[in-house]
Parts: structure tokens; sequence; C-alpha cells
């Protein structure tokens, strides 16, 4: 017999849904964002989003600039430079801390996003990259049973996402991080701690990244 998961509710499903353009870069720094505009791309509606916007301003994903106007924050160098200390901090321990829960299924699901993440460097598919590389981050960080610190990092990943679809736009996709293999034949011999390490270099490639991103723009 096939099991279904249960439905989400709207309104929880039409969060995640504006997350995710946050995340994968749909939505750009500096972007304007409109209860109306939302609801006709994604044909929800008016309460749910509204709901989805208070909550992502909450968690800094979105900010308001007065007069109920909503945008897509623009990351600044110094922001940038707060952000990175935080995952670095956090991010690498949580890898520690789901090394030492690693079993072969986590371990095969991580190998199936990976290849994910590997196919859409080759392709070129940005989108496909961004959603791919937070998928197999977060499934990893699920292992660490750390509800704290994933809220944390998830608020931070919001924060630097659309950043991130300009870094692909400026550069490709053959120069983004993917420490990815490091990662994984750490957690197979149950090395947390270069696995954490190979995640640090992951995180520091990236905000390198961003950070020239920044500069070329400025």
């Amino acid at each position: 017999m096939n099991v279904t998961e249960p439905k989400l509710p709207e309104h929880e499903a039409i969060y995640q849904r504006v997350r995710d353009m946050i995340l994968f870069g749909d939505l750009a720094p500096g972007q304007p964002v409109t209860i109306l505009g939302l609801r006709d791309t994604l044909g929800a509606g008016m309460t749910p989003v509204r709901e989805a916007i208070r909550r992502l301003t909450a968690e800094g994903a979105l900010q308001a600039l007065g007069n109920r106007r909503i945008s897509v924050p623009e990351i600044t160098l110094e922001k940038l430079a707060e952000i990175s200390f935080v995952r670095l901090a956090i991010e690498p321990r949580m890898v520690e801390l789901a090394a030492q829960n690693m079993n072969a299924r986590t371990l095969t699901m991580l190998k199936s996003i990976d290849d994910r993440v590997d196919a859409a460097i080759a392709r070129g598919n940005v989108h496909g990259y961004l959603e791919h590389n937070f998928r197999f981050h977060f499934h990893l960080y699920d292992a660490a049973r750390a509800t704290i610190l994933r809220k944390i990092a998830l608020s931070l990943w919001l924060q630097v996402g659309p950043a991130l679809r300009i870094v692909c736009g400026l550069y490709g996709t053959s120069t983004l991080p993917d420490k990815h293999d490091e990662a994984m034949a750490a957690l197979r011999s149950g090395d947390g701690a270069a696995a954490a390490a190979a995640i640090a270099d992951d995180i520091r490639q990236g905000m390198d990244l961003v950070s020239q991103s920044i500069r070329s723009l400025g």
C-alpha cells in the first residue's frame, strides 16, 4: 500500500513556496514584493500570502521599508561578514553532530541529492544547483537533531540566497563551491571533524564568491 504524505495547510505551503523563491534566487536583492504580486504568481489567497510575508520578514528574508512596502534585502559586505561568522560557527558543529547519528539510509539520500548538484553544475542549471545544494546541506543538518541551530542556519541561508543567484549569473556554475565529496567521504569513515572541515571550506568558498560579486557590482 502506498503511503502519501499529509497535505500541508495552505498557509504553510504558501510560506514554503515563497521561502523557496527567496532561497533559490527567484527574487533578486532589492526587488519589491507585494501581496497582490505573490497572490497572482502563486494563485493563492490573500491571507496565506500575507502570513508568509509576515513570517519571512520576521526571519530577515524580507524587509519592511515603511508605507507597507516590502522588498528583498540587499546584502552588504558588513552584513555578509556577520552571516559568514555565524554560519562558520554553527554549520560545521551541526555536521559534527550529524556524523554521530549517520546511517546508511542518510548517506544514500545525501549521495542522491549530491548527484543532482553535480548534474546541475554540469548543465549550468543555476536554479537546480541552488535548490539541490540547499537540500544537501539541510538533509545533512537534519541528522544533527539540533533544532535551534537549524533554525538559525535557515535564517542565514534565506538572507544570502538571492545574492548567490547573482554570483551564479556573474561567474557561472563551474566556479560554484562543492566540497560535498570530501564531506561524504569523511562521513562514511565516521570522521565528523573532517566532514565539518569540508563543509566549512564549502561555506568559505561560497561567501568569498558573494563578497567578490558585491565588490564588482559596487
